[in-house]
């Protein structure tokens, strides 16, 4: 395990199943064993990880078939781990391509992108099963996730894909525990939906896109970064999301060279780190599909005031230019980069206050080192 992956186990409470988590894998057990054979759809998350080692468990060798869907979205470290997983734990595994990037309703990016995406899955898994006289296709949908924007949800309804984690009210945490408990290796894996949430909707989906996105994020973790991390695609510029609690060491000078570097070398010209971190559904708020309450518009619908937002930040001291991309400030700090101010937890989130309070869901921090601040004073 490498330094990065132990990093990682830190993020979780390591404490062993409950005794409810106990019941509820029974129950799995058991649900398996009423339907006799199962198709699993699988990504190599925590969720169809632990899906998949239950059902052989459950079923043996001969009742259970495990699918990788693989496309140009489908990060190669997720199918990497998905292998060494069904290695690990003699999981049958089929994989089979799929080309919802080449879909014109999927890649124009809208809100229900995903519906187009699990449709393509769908129309190839659930035939697949038939074949093979299987008697359902399942996918690692949990209970947690029924809470959020998911329109691929209504894909697998039409396909009579069930999600048994979700219909027995397993948790996220639940699921972690129990495949901790199995040395399931994924139990401490950050979530990693497909590389297309990486780009805002109505910002074409392409396969150039996509890789430059899984490079960016790749050279990031190669550089250090741990845990939860996305780095959201907005044409010229990354905006890095990771763990609030890491942000101000990475706001250190070096750090941010660092970090400069590592989206460079994807092809990004620009760098900005996002005020507030990683959050999940973070694209659904930009996208105005999740409301954020405390946004108040100020200008057009949809969009951000950034004279006003720049004003309010420099009745704070803090000289800066301020880019509105609708929903999104970014700004661009004069002199404070390299100090104390964008290092302060407390000065960050009253910074992202204050953009909510002009009409912006999101605030993220242009990185600069010396040399690009050198030209921008110029």
């Amino acid at each position: 395990m490498t330094g990065a992956q132990f990093a990682d186990l830190e993020r979780y409470d390591v404490v062993a199943p409950t005794a409810d988590d106990l019941a509820l894998e029974d129950q799995l057990t058991s649900w398996f064993r009423a339907h006799g054979s199962v198709l699993v759809g699988f990504s190599g998350g925590v969720d169809s990880a632990y899906l998949a080692c239950v059902a052989i468990d459950a079923l043996g060798r001969d009742g259970v078939l495990t699918v990788i869907g693989r496309s140009a979205s489908y990060p190669s470290e997720q199918w990497e781990r998905a292998r060494e997983v069904a290695r690990q734990f003699g999981v049958p595994v089929l994989e089979v391509s799929t080309d919802e990037v080449n879909d014109p309703r999927y890649a124009a990016n809208p809100s229900n992108r995903c519906y187009f995406c699990k449709t393509e899955l769908w129309d190839t898994l659930v035939p697949l099963a038939r074949e093979r006289g299987l008697s359902v296709v399942v996918d690692g949908t949990n209970a947690d996730d029924l809470s959020d924007h998911r329109p691929g949800a209504r894909a697998a309804t039409e396909h009579a894909v069930r999600s048994p984690l979700a219909e027995l009210g397993f948790s996220k945490d639940a699921i972690r525990r129990l495949s901790r408990e199995r040395g399931i290796p994924t139990w401490s894996q950050p979530a990693s939906p497909c590389l297309s949430s990486r780009i805002p909707y109505g910002t074409a989906v392409t396969i150039e896109r996509l890789r430059q996105v899984e490079r960016a994020e790749a050279a990031l973790r190669a550089a250090g970064v741990v845990g939860d991390l996305r780095v959201r695609y907005h044409g010229d510029l990354a905006r890095v999301e990771i763990a609030a609690d890491t942000i101000s060491d990475w706001l250190r000078p070096r750090s941010v060279a660092t970090l400069i570097a590592a989206a460079r070398s994807a092809g990004f010209d620009r760098v900005a780190i996002d005020a507030r971190g990683f959050r999940s559904g973070s694209l659904n708020v930009l996208g105005g599909v999740v409301a954020e309450p405390l946004v108040r518009a100020t200008s057009s619908p949809g969009e951000g005031d950034a004279g006003r937002l720049a004003d309010a930040l420099r009745a704070l001291n803090l000289e800066c230019d301020v880019e509105a991309r609708a929903r999104l400030a970014i700004v661009r700090l004069e002199g404070a980069m390299h100090g104390e101010a964008v290092r302060d937890a407390a000065l960050r989130a009253r910074l992202a206050d204050i953009a909510r309070g002009q009409g912006f869901t999101h605030l993220a921090i242009e990185l600069l080192n010396a040399d690009d601040a050198a030209v921008h004073r110029d």
